[in-house]
């Protein structure tokens, strides 16, 4: 199936701290292996073709075979990594009767020039997904260079995914091999291929993110191998009670995510107890489905009614590799309330899946499974005062002992949690070496992944000749490249040394915030409503000056620039470009005589569509050669590879925080940023609705904007040891927005 194997072109060795050589002594990476290529032929059928795909460096080449199983075979499409090109995961789709998870490619320049690939599980979409964002650093590298390099990577090179492409037919002798459309590899979109795992270490303090939260869960009750936690800093305040249970199970978070999302009922019969007979009523997107179910009461008491229930699922994958299903309540047309059967309303509840460090040197995969339950605080203070006897017969203790059936259903099973033998080749050493720790391999496994590039072969690719379904797949296991997790160093930083960022050769400006004025207005205190102001930095968690060494993060300090004025516009497009508006506070004759201004414009897809614009200040001009002096003038491809931003939900509902999350997210890398760079300020305009995850989330966070708190905190990235510790440049807190407040951008 689509095993993704990745080759090193050279003969790296590991260092002593666990982390590979400099990436300047690796040389190129390949990947390869097996994907299915959708689209629709010239006489507009769909079409699902099983195909070889080949990312060397930075060029993609795509084959009907294995090219090293059959030598001197052509491929039918091949390119370079383009700059200007993005892929997005789209979510999970029914394709051929199977499900797949696909990736769609968009030239960001171009939007007619497009293309999918899909896998047979999500564990493969992401590896893709490194691929590609490890060939577009090959890419951002050879760019740097400048000259005819840069010339070689124009947009005629890149590869074109398009399904339908102009072409004149040759008819051969194999016409009577021709697959008919709509038949496609239907008989592998079931098979389910059985990847070698990566495990991700980049949560370097397991079930934290990089936002402070006010939980204190503390354990109440174990059972089977796994503990139950209450929420007991929450536990009065008279509302639902927050509950989990967790456990550890010994396959990939890929695998077990799977498995939970998987409705096939013998499967489900081997590890859910209680919500087994699942039928799927609709699919909405990738990454949303409305589900019914049913179950009998009697396996825990005697005299209730058979039960039916259902919700809608919505899962999406964080950039550390981490899973999340939400799962709320619903209603549906397809399943009215049935004679004999009791509708009940399940508890909101989430999944959470992240991967674990191994020894070194293990192959074993292991991950963390999280289930968070919402339960009434009535009933689980009853259940606590009788010391659980009467909680082991509830419905909420039998959905958190899910976990407990994971567990025992994966480790029973070796085909989940026993890979496939590992190969590793090492070839000869190539000419093409990477950058130096610009482009470091421990760092992208942190990020979305934004490329790739093509161009076409005038072989016919409709024209399908019959493969054989059982082709041998080689699968590898990604290297672990980062350094080994030393834990969380919770101490706040001193203040940002400015004397790196500013140049402190020119005089300070006094800066009058009474000069400058958004259209949403400034909170007095944390009691406000449709308002805001800018925190400190203590909540949020950045990379300490020894990260490099130990991952160990630090608590934030004072943000760097100033938070002038926040804006709420509202407009039936996207709203490019603000800075330049004429009433725009940047274009004030205030705003002239600052020395900088970072321009923040968040636009959020909706109807209407909204900006929310953030103002940010400096009193002196920005040093040419610091790294936010290289942020500020350099490239965009520099730019997304920095640009970072921390989310947390500091009052709201509780599965809008677990959507959220706290993690750090490199914004460049999740979603499509355009900067424009004139006079004395710097716009970054962040167009959330380009990524259908970002657009699931955002979604649900409307639903409770005027209920929700929410901090946001500004950074740019450090990679480098110079560039360490990291400092927060902006903050910002939303105290429950109003949609109906913002105001018309006008001209």
């Amino acid at each position: 199936m689509a095993s993704l194997l990745k080759k090193e072109r050279s003969e790296g060795s590991e260092s002593r701290d666990g982390s590979e050589s400099g990436a300047d002594e690796r040389g190129t990476f390949e990947y390869f292996g097996w994907v299915y290529h959708l689209g629709v032929n010239s006489i507009g059928h769909e079409y699902c073709h099983l195909r070889f795909l080949f990312v060397r460096g930075k060029y993609v080449e795509m084959y009907k075979r294995d090219p090293h199983e059959n030598p001197g075979i052509k491929p039918i499409r091949r390119g370079a990594i383009g700059y200007t090109l993005m892929v997005e995961e789209v979510g999970r789709r029914k394709v051929n009767h199977g499900d797949v998870y696909v990736l769609r490619f968009y030239n960001r320049l171009d939007e007619e020039r497009k293309g999918e690939i899909a896998c047979a599980t999500a564990g493969e979409a992401r590896k893709w997904l490194e691929a590609f964002d490890h060939a577009k650093q090959q890419a951002d590298y050879e760019l740097s260079k400048g000259g005819s390099v840069r010339n070689k990577l124009n947009l005629d090179t890149e590869i074109n995914l398009e399904g339908h492409r102009p072409r004149v037919r040759r008819y051969a002798h194999g016409l009577k091999k021709l697959v008919r459309i709509g038949q496609g590899p239907e008989t592998l979109l079931r098979q389910s291929s059985n990847l070698a795992v990566d495990v991700r270490p980049d949560g370097y303090f397991e079930g934290s993110g990089d936002a402070i939260e006010a939980h204190e869960w503390k354990c109440v009750h174990t059972i089977n191998g796994i503990r139950i936690f209450e929420d007991v800093a929450n536990s009065k305040s008279g509302k639902g009670i927050l509950v989990k249970s967790v456990g550890v199970v010994d396959a990939s978070a890929d695998t077990v995510f799977e498995v939970v999302l998987n409705l096939e009922q013998h499967q489900r019969y081997e590890w859910d107890m209680l919500t087994s007979d699942l039928e799927l009523l609709d699919s909405l997107n990738g990454h949303y489905d409305v589900v019914y179910g049913t179950y009998d009461p009697k396996y825990l008491t005697r005299w209730l009614s058979k039960r039916d229930f259902i919700f809608s699922r919505q899962w999406f994958r964080g950039q550390d590799g981490t899973y999340t299903i939400l799962q709320f309540p619903a209603v549906h047309k397809k399943r009215p309330p049935r004679s004999g059967y009791r509708r009940t309303k399940i508890n909101p509840s989430t999944w959470e899946f992240r991967n674990l460090n191994t020894p070194m040197g293990s192959d074993a995969a292991r991950c963390l499974v999280t289930q968070m339950l919402e339960i009434n605080s009535m009933s689980w203070l009853r259940w606590k005062k009788n010391r659980c006897s009467k909680f082991e017969k509830t419905i909420p203790f039998a959905l958190l002992c899910q976990v407990a059936g994971l567990k025992e259903y994966i480790g029973a099973n070796p085909a989940l949690t026993v890979e496939s033998t590992t190969t590793v080749v090492h070839p000869k050493f190539s000419d093409v070496s990477l950058s130096n720790s610009e482009y470091e391999e421990s760092e992208v496994q942190d990020e979305f992944y934004d490329a790739i590039a093509s161009d076409s072969s005038s072989e016919d690719e409709d024209s399908d000749e019959d493969e054989e379904s059982d082709e041998k797949v080689k699968k590898v296991k990604l290297r672990n490249v980062s350094w080994a997790i030393r834990g969380l160093a919770l101490r706040r930083t001193s203040a940002p040394d400015a004397n790196k960022e500013f140049d402190w050769n020119m005089p300070p400006i006094n800066i009058n915030p009474s000069q400058f004025h958004g259209s949403m207005h400034q909170g007095k205190d944390e009691t406000g409503t449709n308002c805001w102001t800018s925190p400190s930095g203590m909540g949020f968690k950045i990379r300490g000056k020894t990260y490099l060494k130990d991952n160990s993060k630090v608590m934030g300090g004072d943000p760097l620039l100033k938070l002038m004025a926040v804006d709420w516009f509202k407009a039936d497009n996207s709203m490019d470009r603000v800075a330049l508006h004429p009433r725009c506070l940047v274009q004030s004759e205030a705003g002239k005589k600052l020395p900088f201004i970072l321009v923040i414009n968040l636009e959020i897809p909706s109807k209407p569509n909204y900006s929310l614009v953030l103002y940010y200040a400096a009193d002196r001009p920005v040093k040419k050669n610091s790294l936010l002096g290289k942020f500020v003038d350099g490239t965009d491809l520099f730019r997304d590879a920095r640009f970072k931003l921390i989310p947390s939900i500091v009052e709201g509902y509780w599965m809008v925080k677990r959507a959220v999350g706290t993690k750090a997210c490199l914004l460049g890398k999740a979603v499509t940023c355009k900067y424009l760079r004139q006079d004395n300020f710097l716009e970054i305009d962040v167009d959330i609705g380009s990524s259908s995850v970002a657009r699931s989330i955002i979604s649900l966070v409307l639903g409770y904007v005027t209920s929700i708190v929410v901090d946001l905190a500004i950074l740019l990235e450090a990679k480098e040891e110079t560039e360490l510790p990291e400092y927060i440049l902006g903050t910002v807190r939303l105290n429950r927005v109003r949609l109906d407040t913002a105001v018309p951008l006008e001209v």
